[in-house]
């Protein structure tokens, strides 16, 4: 709806409820009411208004609540992303980074094509790969993995977490990115 049709649809609104309210005034008043049960009829008025705005504010926040903590899905995390064959780093060469999906593409000799989550198994702090050093280095709580993802040292309990890797006949590789399918590399 545009802006001015709900402004026009808002006096309207308001135009119709006074002449509404104000036609069963009229209505009540010529009946010959006496003084207390008028004085009756503006405190229940009074308290079903008050009643009336207090449950619209109360429904406004529940809204704003139910819209603030739906889960907000961006990016292509959560999915089966396929990393083209170009993109696949050579074999011990330097991994690629794959934003959308959160997760590092390593090569190794022996077991292939490997997706490394990038979050840090101690905390969940984001691990770069560090060139000059070969390893992912944890700059929140300096926890030390190797290339393929092996834990060296620091807080981390166990190495860092993988994805299921499927590589196709092309030479792409597809990675499941659902975070239950988690390959949890504790050793």
């Amino acid at each position: 709806m545009t802006p001015l049709v709900r402004t026009l649809a808002g006096i309207a609104g308001g135009w119709l409820a006074t002449k509404l309210f104000g036609l069963s005034e009229a209505l009540q008043s010529a009946h010959g009411d006496t003084g207390a049960k008028r004085l009756s009829s503006r405190r229940s008025f009074t308290r079903n208004a008050t009643l009336g705005d207090v449950g619209i504010v109360v429904a406004q926040i529940g809204v704003a609540f139910g819209v603030l903590l739906w889960p907000n899905k961006t990016g292509a995390f959560g999915t089966a992303i396929t990393v083209p064959g170009g993109d696949v780093p050579d074999v011990n060469g330097e991994p690629f980074k794959w934003a959308p999906g959160k997760f590092y593409l390593v090569n190794l000799e022996d077991s292939g094509v490997r997706a490394l989550y990038w979050k840090c198994v101690h905390l969940g702090c984001t691990v770069p790969w560090i060139s000059g050093e070969h390893e992912f280095i944890c700059p929140c709580h300096g926890s030390i993995y190797e290339y393929n993802g092996d834990r060296v040292s620091g807080p981390a309990p166990y190495g860092l977490d993988q994805m299921p890797v499927t590589v196709n006949d092309d030479g792409s590789v597809t990675v499941d990115t659902n975070p239950s399918s988690l390959l949890v590399n504790n050793y």
